[in-house]
């Protein structure tokens, strides 16, 4: 068994994992760590804790020490050093007349490197804006071009539903979400009732996805054919969530439409439904 800690480096940013040595650490403490990108400050988000040796893939790397005062001062004065430094290269961006969008700017605790994170349409030659940057702050810049969805997680902000955006809160990565999923959850197809601000579709609709998907098994298809307790007919609704569907019976040249229970009927045959044709903005949410 191998003793870990989980350490977060920003608000809704990922947990990384490290050695907690023989420091008493406890959830919420502060700790100075050795990361790839350098000496880093963090916040503990997951108290010391034993783990099975092979799950561990790569060798973990230590806690140097619990953050002092001295240590707490540094990352404040880091976060004021960013804001300056971002204004700094903004004024650099403008003068070289680049096409990009400047999103964020990020100290390492040590201030051996500064990280500037874009956006932009296509591929940017940065590399005089480097020179120029590296010109005033003396020491190593580097530059990194994010996509949409990762700049909605810097800037944050909040959702449709009132609350600050999910992905700058608690999700620490994107999962993979498809005109799909609204269309089985009865969604409207409207893009923008169905996409986050940052243009593609909302990292919600994963969330009760798997429920729809265990319903969509037990529950036919509009248009499928049906054996019910008063004869054959075709479902021409269903409720997943109330377990029920309506059928339409044929007795007698006569149709009745009639309200079943899932468990009441057998599906004879699972008709698909022929699915309606999709705006091309909706393909670009994907």
């Amino acid at each position: 068994m191998t003793s870990i800690i989980g350490v977060r480096f920003k608000e809704g940013g990922k947990t990384y994992y490290f050695d907690p040595v023989n420091f008493k650490i406890n959830k919420g403490d502060n700790v100075i760590v050795e990361t790839a990108r350098g000496i880093e400050f963090g916040t503990v988000t997951i108290p010391v804790m034993s783990i099975e040796d092979e799950r561990i893939n790569t060798p973990l790397k230590s806690v140097l020490r619990i953050a002092t005062a001295e240590d707490e001062k540094q990352a404040l004065s880091n976060r004021k050093k960013e804001e300056e430094a971002f204004e700094i290269c903004n004024q650099k961006i403008e003068k070289r007349g680049l096409d990009m969008k400047l999103i964020r700017c990020e100290y390492t605790f040590d201030g051996s490197k500064i990280l500037f994170y874009f956006t932009a349409n296509g591929r940017v030659d940065f590399r005089e804006l480097v020179k120029d940057l590296a010109a005033v702050f003396k020491t190593r810049i580097e530059l990194r071009q994010v996509g949409v969805r990762d700049e909605a997680k810097m800037l944050s902000g909040l959702g449709i539903c009132g609350r600050a955006l999910c992905c700058s809160t608690f999700l620490s990565d994107f999962q993979p979400v498809s005109i799909k999923m609204a269309k089985e959850q009865s969604l409207s197809l409207n893009p923008t009732k169905i996409s986050g601000n940052c243009g593609r579709l909302m990292c919600c609709l994963k969330y009760e996805q798997s429920t729809y998907d265990e319903l969509l098994k037990v529950t036919p298809r509009e248009g499928a054919i049906v054996k019910t307790p008063d004869g054959k007919g075709i479902v021409v609704s269903s409720s997943m969530f109330h377990g029920t569907v309506k059928v339409k019976l044929d007795h007698e040249d006569e149709n009745i439409l009639q309200e079943f229970s899932i468990s009441d009927i057998k599906i004879l045959k699972n008709v698909k439904v022929k699915e309606e044709k999709i705006d091309e903005s909706l393909k670009e949410l994907e």
